[in-house]
Formats: C-alpha cells, structure tokens, sequence
C-alpha cells in the first residue's frame, strides 16, 4: 500500500482531503500521527481536529459549512455533516480594492492561425451553417454529411462543415424580457472568429426569427467602407422554387461551394499569442479539481494574460460565493459593479425557480469529495488565476478587449460553453475530475484531468494529466507551462485534441430565460 498522502490547501484548514487512489482504511496513521476513525474515500475530507457542534469547517481558509454535530479528529467530514453557510450579501463589497501587481509581459510566443477581414484570428477554418429555428435540422444535418461527403475533399483547406443546430427559433415569446439572450447568442456564434466571416443561414420561412432579425444590416463586419453591406445569404426551405426534399438539399450544398470556394483561399500564418481567446471552464469537478488542474489552468491564464491574449472565466454560480474576491480583483470599480450585476440578475433568476446556488452540485460532485456548492465555487475560481479582472460579459455578448474577462453564464458545460463561442473563443480549456468526453465542433477543446487515476483509465480521451500535482511528481507551475505549450500547438493545428480526433461534439445550448409559448 502506498504511503497514506493528504493535501491541505491552506494552514488555517482544520480538514484535508486524502489523495490516495481508492481512499484510506480506518486505523490509517497519518504522517502527522492522526489515526483515522473510519475510511475515508479518495478526494473526501479527515477531521484533522476535534470539530464542535456549529464550528465552522475551514477549506481554502474559508468556512465551507458548519458542523451539524461534534465531529472527533480522524473523522471523516462529508455533506450530511455540514450547514451550508448563506452565499455573501451583494453590498458592501470590496471594490476594485486589491489589484495586483502588473505581471511582466511574456513575449515572443506566436501561433499559427487564420487572420480574418475583422482583424480576429481563427484556429480552425470551418463553414458553418447557421440555422433560424430547429424545424430545419433535420434538413441542415443531411446537407452537411453530404457536403462533408462530397464537397469537402475539393476543398483541402477547409477544416470541417457544422451546422449550428439549436431548440429555438419559434415557439417562443420572441419580444419578452430575456429574449434577447438566445437571438444575440446565436448572431455572436455566427461570427465566432473559426468560421471565417462567411455567414451561410438555412431558414423554414414562418418562424418567428426570421433571418433579418437574427442577423440585421450590419451585422457582418466589412473592410472596405465604399462597399454596400452584402445581402445576408439565406436558404429558405419554404421558398417555391424548391419542389421536394432534394431540391431543398441541391440549394443548400451549392449555397455552401460558394462559402467554401472563400474559406479554400484561407492560409495560416504566424499570429502572436495574444490572438488567442480562450475559454476556461471545468465539469464533472471533485475535489481535486481546486488542487490540480484548476490552479495549473490559473497559472496558465497568468501566463496567457502576460501574453496579451483574452481569457474568459465563467460559470455563475460556481463563483457566486466567492464574490468578494472577484470584485476586489476588479481593475475599476466599474467593472467590479459589473460583476454585482450579473451575480444580482442570476440570484433573481434561480430565486423565480424557488431555488438557490445549492442546485448546482451533483451527485458526482459529492461522491467525488464536494460537500457543497461553497467548496465548489473556491476550487472553481482558481482557474482564473490572479491577473485584474478587465471586464465583465453578460450572457451572448461579444468579447471586445483583451485581458481576463467575466463571462456571466449559467454553470451547464453545454450552456457555459456556447456562450463562450459567442463571446468569440477560439480556444477551450475544460478540467474534469469525475470524468466527461464534451466537445465541440466549433472549436478545439483541451481537456485536463483533475486525477492521474483518470488520466491513466481515459487515456485517449484526456489530453493533459494535472493528477501529477498530487502525486508530487509536477508542479502547478510545470502543468501550467505544460498547458500553455500545448495551447499554442492545437491552436496552430499541428496538434489535434483527443475530442477533435474521435469527433466528439455536444450539441450547442441556447440559455432562454424567456418564457416558451
């Protein structure tokens, strides 16, 4: 049996979390000499004192409960023991108050990528199909295997053809507060930098979004200020001249040799790093995820920072209790009121389902050493490393500065994850420590596993090991520099991530806070 290994994340903690694969054995003897009183599974928490009745239980050097009963040393400390502590009040925060150091500029790290007519830079060169409403996803997927069959190897440069398949569109109480959300959502993913500026719309003709609404005049940026707006490209099923199904499907494939005639004559060529846009978020977390791959991904965001590239950290209410912290790394007081806003609109949206930021855990979560949504939301933050925050996002808009940015977005990886390609990511960064074969068509995604156990059983499917920060074998510093390296290789695409090679792909998620008619 190996040696029994607890890591405890700060020196006020009064517990551990035991980092053994399979856990340790009642009567275990700890190198501190504390003998446990039961086993205690991998990644769960050792009473490493004697906890009384109401005491807080201290993680990170925060209380992430109280204990509902005495608790003896050697115990272990699990969620039916603990009382979730009431999430921070959003007044009287600190603001803007605790701005770090700026970090030394990290120079001369460069990227081979598509410059678009925009200025943005994609990593991948792909045509996607953007669709208005559901009804025509049937019809749009059936174009896309036969374009992907037929058309796409005339057109070696070309990465990949999607169809931006989604549940709205019609249906919907298109004009009522929240609206906006899925239809801006949908118009930034249509714009997202891997897709090349060419806008291709597949519409049923009576939906209520119609394709001028989702795309107005303008919306498609241009270079030359002589020139007149191009009129949005669109394939209306409804549309007369179609008489069958297979007239429908001619016009979309030879809408799409047209788009894909424009992409063919794109080339790489050599970006700074600072072009990146990445996207950070974690899924399917346990306890690990805070001291493994969360603080590698934050260190690598440091270093992305330093890069001048444009980092989004997210999910609402996976920080919500660490909001002090964030408004007090806020780079102005009006960006620090920003993140208040987002965190107040979502309280008022999860307290309209008569719940709070306690749904978000998971089963998982909590066989994985989470007792609760506090714990979570400390490990969860870490990814964002400790540059200033430089702006905030609300849900669909579109990412316009460099720097780290708040992306507000609801904590579902698939809701988290389309709003981050409509921000403009060109990149994912997605930690797990219970495990999770997401993906994306749209963009290349780095998973990094919280465990080494994990990483060795999903082999081909984790693209970085952070489980050898436990083990003691790397350091944060050596996995974050490890990411970053990796980074700037998928970007350019000499490398493909293990979800791009088998093709995973989740599908895209619109959140609609709007009511469904």
């Amino acid at each position: 049996m190996a040696a029994p290994l607890t890591i405890r994340m700060h020196p006020s903690d009064n517990v551990a979390i035991v980092a053994n694969d399979g856990g340790l054995p009642a009567g275990t003897v700890l190198p501190c000499g504390l003998v446990l009183r039961e086993k205690v599974p991998q990644g769960h928490k050792v009473a490493l004192l004697d906890l009384p009745a109401h005491s807080p239980v201290l993680r990170y050097g925060i209380p992430i409960g109280h204990a509902l009963q005495d608790v003896a040393a050697g115990s272990w400390v699990h969620e039916r023991l603990l009382h979730m502590p009431e999430a921070r009040g959003l007044a009287q925060l600190p603001m803007a108050t605790a701005q770090p150091a700026p970090l030394p500029p990290l120079e001369g790290y460069t990227f081979e990528g598509f410059r678009n007519a925009d200025g943005s830079v994609g990593t991948r060169n792909i045509l996607a199909i953007t669709t208005t409403v559901q009804c025509v996803s049937g019809v749009v997927d059936f174009a896309v295997q036969r374009i992907k069959a037929e058309l796409l190897p005339l057109f070696p440069h070309v990465d990949d053809v999607v169809g931006l398949e989604h549940s709205y569109g019609c249906g919907v109480a298109i004009d009522a507060e929240g609206a906006e959300i899925p239809i801006r959502t949908l118009r930034h993913i249509s714009l997202n930098p891997n897709f090349g500026g060419e806008v291709m719309v597949v519409s049923l003709g009576c939906e209520k979004l119609q394709p001028e609404r989702l795309m107005p005049p303008g919306t498609i940026p241009i270079t030359d200020t002589r020139s007149e707006p191009a009129a949005l490209d669109v394939v209306c099923l409804q549309d007369e001249a179609h008489v069958g199904f297979m007239a429908m499907i001619e016009a979309i494939m030879a809408t799409a040799r047209e788009h894909l005639t424009r992409l063919n004559q794109r080339r790489r060529e050599t970006v700074p790093a600072s072009e990146l846009v990445v996207g950070v978020q974690c899924g399917g977390s346990d306890a690990f995820s805070g001291v493994t791959a969360n603080p590698a991904v934050g260190f690598c965001t440091d270093l992305l920072v330093r890069a001048g590239a444009s980092v989004m950290f997210s999910e609402v209410t996976e920080v919500r209790d660490g909001i002090d912290q964030l408004t007090a790394r806020a780079s102005t007081p009006e960006v620090a009121q920003a993140m208040v806003r987002e965190m107040a609109w979502y309280d008022a949206y999860l307290a309209r389902g008569q719940v709070d930021r306690s749904a978000n855990t998971t089963p998982g979560n909590k066989k994985g050493g989470l007792s609760n949504i506090v714990e979570k939301a400390m490990g969860s933050i870490v990814k964002s490393g400790t540059a200033p925050i430089s702006g905030v996002l609300a849900p669909g808009e579109k990412l316009r500065q460099k720097g780290l940015i708040y992306a507000a977005t609801p904590a579902s990886d698939f809701i988290c994850g389309t709003l981050q390609l409509a921000a403009g990511m060109n990149l994912h960064v997605f930690t797990t420590g219970r495990g999770t074969p997401y993906g994306l068509a749209e963009v290349p995604v780095i998973k990094v596993a919280t465990r080494s156990e994990l990483a060795r059983r999903w082999h081909d499917l984790m693209d970085i090991n952070a489980g050898t920060i436990a083990d003691g074998t790397a350091s944060i510093e050596d996995v974050g520099w490890e990411l970053f390296h990796l980074m700037l290789e998928v970007a350019s695409g000499r490398q493909k991530t293990w979800a791009e090679r088998w093709k995973l792909h989740n599908a895209l998620v619109l959140f609609n806070p709007a009511p469904i008619t």
